[in-house]
């Protein structure tokens, strides 16, 4: 039998995770669509958890990236000066940064998300002389130590074997409720001395998380938060490893809010292709790095710096952040009609962009949904402290036919759970 998983049983970690809510054996990809051993077609509503923003094997990138392997282009350089890394520096630089008015040095801290955080959180202490960074109420932002200590999530947080020291959180915006500024209650701790919170080196956040079940904050909460961070020397770090690269209907997810964070974190979709590839930005005059102080083997993935590059030539077209947003108010326009359909589920639309979902309070209900979408051939996962929110992530090119096909999947695996008994509201 193809399709047998005994093999991952048998050999792999009990830690794996994804290969358990998606149970085949995946063979091959294109654009939004992947197929498994037996040929069974799957509409992609995951996208490699935001690492596959354009699809998979965009043909554009894996031209380029074919080229370069067959002219022997150099694959591992650490950070030797190549000239794939100086075509994607300069294409950063002119097509994203330069036209949003943005002034960043370009860090390459090593391939992953988790490696990105370290990085800001590390420079963030040395620049200011202070430990303590202040985090958020349901944050996600990596499992290694320093980015863990900076994670909600309880589940994740156990996993690191030892205490978890040098952060306080904070609650996120409309943690409390929709009537409480909760960064009133973040003043309220940095101007009182007997608050027991320092004044911290840095504060960090996602404006969509996407880990923590698409909580949102308001541009004027950002607006706000920028406001106290300047007031108080702290750096503002904002990580968009998932939210970021269009994503949300912008290239960066914190634009709508015109603020400009010390500190940017990308990762995932940055590199285009789903190849591993973080970047670290960074405001010039805090580039205080000494020669080789924060290193890594593999920050200079020029494979990654060919894809990247191509990608984004998309941008190069203003019609194509359009697009993401055109995309966007259809999401959410279906995601409303679900809820007001389907009052069963007991839920609500979360997130923006092209990251948005259903919290449901009906226990176990996204989950399902989840699960029965699976079934009938489209994949997307769920999130939040307790699986309450599935969560739609197509590519941001998707194309209009396989965007409402995916809609016609998702309100079909809705509809048959919402009639089946014993629902329980939690």
């Amino acid at each position: 039998m193809k399709n047998d998983l005994t093999v991952f049983e048998q050999l792999e970690s009990e830690v794996r995770s994804y290969c358990r809510s998606f149970p085949t054996i995946f063979t091959k990809a294109q654009g939004y669509k992947m197929w498994d051993v037996d040929g069974k077609e799957y509409l992609d509503f995951f996208s490699g958890a935001g690492a596959l923003n354009y699809g998979h094997n965009d043909p554009n990138m894996k031209k380029k990236l074919i080229e370069y392997i067959t002219d022997d282009g150099i694959t591992h350089s650490l950070d030797m000066a190549s000239t794939a890394k100086k075509d994607f520096l300069t294409k950063l630089n002119d097509v994203i940064l330069k036209p949003r008015d943005l002034d960043y040095k370009v860090m390459f801290p090593g391939p992953t998300g988790t490696n990105t955080v370290e990085s800001a959180l590390k420079l963030a202490r040395k620049v200011t002389g202070r430990t303590e960074v202040i985090s958020f109420t349901n944050g996600f932002h990596g499992m290694t130590i320093g980015a863990l200590s900076v994670t909600g999530n309880s589940f994740k947080r156990k996993g690191a074997g030892i205490p978890l020291h040098n952060t306080v959180t904070m609650p996120y915006d409309n943690y409390i409720d929709e009537n409480s500024d909760s960064l009133d209650y973040l003043e309220r701790y940095l101007e009182d001395g007997g608050s027991g919170v320092e004044i911290p080196a840095a504060v960090i956040l996602e404006t969509v998380q996407g880990e923590g079940g698409l909580n949102t904050a308001s541009p004027e909460w950002l607006k706000k938060l920028e406001t106290i961070c300047n007031r108080w020397d702290i750096f503002l770090i904002i990580d968009d490893v998932q939210a970021g690269v269009g994503r949300t209907g912008t290239f960066f997810s914190f634009e709508p809010a015109g603020i400009k964070p010390d500190v940017v974190c990308l990762s995932k979709s940055i590199g285009g292709y789903g190849l591993p590839f973080a970047i670290t930005l960074i405001k010039p005059e805090h580039d205080v790095w000494a020669p080789g102080e924060h290193n890594g083997t593999f920050r200079g993935n020029n494979m990654a710096f060919v894809t990247a590059t191509e990608a984004l030539n998309y941008w190069d077209d203003p019609s194509f952040e359009k697009g993401i947003q055109e995309k966007a108010e259809k999401i959410t326009s279906f995601l409303e009609g679900l809820v007001e359909k389907y009052p069963e589920m007991d839920g609500y639309r979360k997130g923006r962009g092209i990251m948005q979902g259903i919290s449901s309070n009906v226990e176990g209900f996204s989950e399902k949904v989840a699960a029965r979408a699976f079934e009938q051939g489209l994949i997307m996962e769920t999130a939040g402290a307790d699986d309450e929110v599935f969560k739609l992530f197509p590519p941001i090119n998707i194309d209009e036919e396989a965007l409402n096909k995916g809609f016609e999947i998702i309100e079909e695996a809705v509809k048959s759970i919402a009639k089946e008994k014993d629902l329980v509201t939690s």
